[in-house]
């Protein structure tokens, strides 16, 4: 499971030309979902997510968590982090988990989402056409995958 964090100041995403879902300050996680991932990666990289310390203290030092800053989370499904551009200019998408398989582990991370941040997130929804709009803040972006979570 690969999760893109971009610290924001804001973000929404629309579909079908209507809001789904908007924050203010917090994280926008782009999240890929392989077909060799489980529960435990859910877990794993939730606690992950909400504990990472990258909003700056009184000193400006990246130091606090979402929870210190009463920060939000826009959390959206996106195959195409499992790219392969190995061979020729076409990526492959093999590595990105079916539906059946994708879904309910998407959904999980949501409910696993709110209960470490200890309230509701907002979402785009699975396999829609959605845009994204974000004012990353910093810029600050970070890239985690949970099989390198040894």
């Amino acid at each position: 499971m690969i999760a893109v964090i971009q610290r924001v100041s804001e973000a929404s995403v629309t579909i079908e030309g209507r809001i789904n879902g908007q924050i203010q300050q917090g994280f926008l996680v782009l999240l890929g979902i392989t077909h060799t991932d489980t529960d435990e990666d859910t877990e794993w990289l939730a606690k992950k997510i909400v504990g990472m310390r990258i909003f700056s203290d009184t000193e400006g030092k990246m130091n606090l968590d979402l929870k210190s800053i009463d920060g939000n989370i826009l959390l959206i499904s996106q195959f195409t982090l499992h790219a392969s551009t190995k061979k020729g200019n076409r990526p492959s998408f093999i590595e990105a988990a079916r539906p059946e398989v994708a879904i309910p582990l998407y959904n999980r991370m949501i409910q696993r989402l709110a209960e470490e941040l200890g309230r509701p997130i907002q979402t785009g929804e699975f396999g829609a056409d959605m845009k994204v709009s974000l004012l990353n803040d910093g810029p600050v972006t970070i890239v985690i995958d949970s099989k390198n979570k040894v």
